[in-house]
Parts: structure tokens; C-alpha cells; sequence
């Protein structure tokens, strides 16, 4: 896994990460962590009407983001309205 060593090399791999899932349809941002470069917290949202177009969609997200190698996903939480 590549480890950026400042905050210039994190916004590069985020602004990334951003673009990639957003081509599934679904809403991200930045939501913490914004001043360390270690670390990135990201918000991402998608909206349908059955549950399991939803969840393969986020699961689909997650893989990617793992199989990019530039970021480990340490935590996730799921919130469903």
C-alpha cells in the first residue's frame, strides 16, 4: 500500500478515490481527518428503493477501494434510512 508523506500526496489519492466513486452513482466527501495526512474519512451515500442494489453498490465501492492499493479501508459504518 502506498503511504503519501504529506498533505499535498493525500489530496492527490483522495481526489482519486473521490472520482472513482462517484462513477457509481453514488455522493462522497471529505468528511475528516482533514489535517492529517495519514489518515482520510470519507462520507459516501446512494439511494435506491431495494436494499441489495444498495448494498452491492457500496460493496462494490469498498472493493475498489481496497483493490487500489493506495488506501486500506480500516473501518466502515453503515447507516440505512
Amino acid at each position: 500500500m502506498f503511504t503519501p508523506h504529506s498533505l499535498k500526496e493525500k489530496r492527490q489519492i483522495v481526489k482519486s478515490l473521490i472520482s472513482k466513486i462517484m462513477q457509481h452513482n453514488a455522493s462522497v466527501a471529505e468528511v475528516g481527518e482533514n489535517d492529517k495526512w495519514q489518515l482520510c474519512e470519507l462520507g459516501i451515500a446512494t439511494v435506491g428503493s431495494d436494499k441489495k442494489v444498495v448494498d452491492a453498490t457500496l460493496n462494490s465501492i469498498f472493493r475498489q477501494i481496497e483493490q487500489d492499493g493506495r488506501a486500506e479501508i480500516i473501518d466502515i459504518n453503515i447507516e440505512i434510512l
